[in-house]
């Protein structure tokens, strides 16, 4: 058994393994261009897999990688089509221990590592989740959108990469054309179960983040309720004022106290007057 394990720099190495192995030239045409959906297909001499790794960066975004695979009867070829720290320490991991397994043991191997490494970034959101939803209920702040949506996208993210491969892990189950001896079936079996475990909590923690979102937003909304109200009310309190300052604006003799010298002060207690009385009818009326 021979596996040979190439880097994104090491693309030339392709080119001999092709002519070795007979590889087509369109699996080739995957490596060099990269970005592709996980998927599985099927060759008479072997088959060819993508697999994608996940790397979460310390600012919080994702970086994938593919991983391309041609598994054979008797040799096994890794490319990584970039550097991902998670599937070159999987590849690094799983070579000092595969000198007496099989092509189809490495690849269920750096299989499961591979799904196994997903749970973690998706517990990270579920904490970051739940601290934002503690945050939000005790002060919403506009500096949390931002996170609730790159928390967003990286769910839609790693959705987008779960489903075809748990797609793929299906399909190892079903096809009798694999490179895989039967004893191995059962292990894909749980990787399945993994993987659709994952998707679950995806959507679970999509629900959440919505949840989050709603009360962020409901907060808000009632926030300037509560301004406005205030705002309303001492607009209201504010018309009488304006009522009885407006009349004595007037340049009429007939108003009451205007040359008495203290006519200011009865002005005054007039509106204080009428604002406690108006006050107390916005309390009564259970405006308040």
């Amino acid at each position: 058994m021979e596996w040979h394990a190439l880097r994104n720099d090491e693309i030339a190495g392709l080119e001999p393994l092709a002519l070795r192995y007979n590889l087509h030239p369109l699996h080739l045409e995957d490596c060099r261009h990269g970005d592709q959906n996980p998927k599985l297909e099927e060759n008479p001499d072997y088959t060819f897999i993508v697999l994608k790794s996940v790397y979460r960066r310390s600012d919080g975004d994702l970086d994938f990688g593919d991983l391309d695979i041609f598994l054979g009867p008797d040799f096994l070829i890794t490319f990584e089509e970039h550097a991902c720290p998670a599937s070159r320490e999987l590849i690094a991991r799983i070579q000092a221990h595969s000198e007496s397994l099989s092509p189809g043991a490495i690849f269920y191997k750096i299989f499961d590592a591979l799904a196994d490494s997903y749970l973690p970034i998706l517990d990270g959101y579920s904490e970051e989740i739940d601290t934002l939803e503690d945050a939000i209920l005790a002060n919403p702040e506009p500096t949390q959108l931002p996170i609730m949506f790159a928390i967003k996208r990286g769910l839609i993210e790693m959705r987008r990469i779960l489903t075809p491969t748990r797609d793929l892990a299906s399909h190892l189950q079903r096809s009798n054309q694999l490179n895989l001896p039967p004893d191995l079936l059962p292990y894909f079996r749980d990787i399945y179960d993994h993987l659709a475990r994952n998707i679950d909590a995806v959507e679970m923690l999509r629900d959440l983040l919505n949840g989050a979102l709603d009360i962020y937003l409901s907060s808000v909304a009632n926030r300037t309720n509560q301004v406005m109200k205030v705002l309303t009310i001492l607009s209201t309190i504010a018309i009488p004022a304006l009522v009885i300052s407006g009349f004595y604006g007037m340049n009429f003799d007939f108003l009451p106290g205007v040359k008495n010298p203290y006519g200011a002060a009865y002005a005054m207690v007039a509106v204080a007057a009428s604002s406690a009385a108006l006050l107390a009818w916005l309390r009564w009326a259970r405006w308040l």
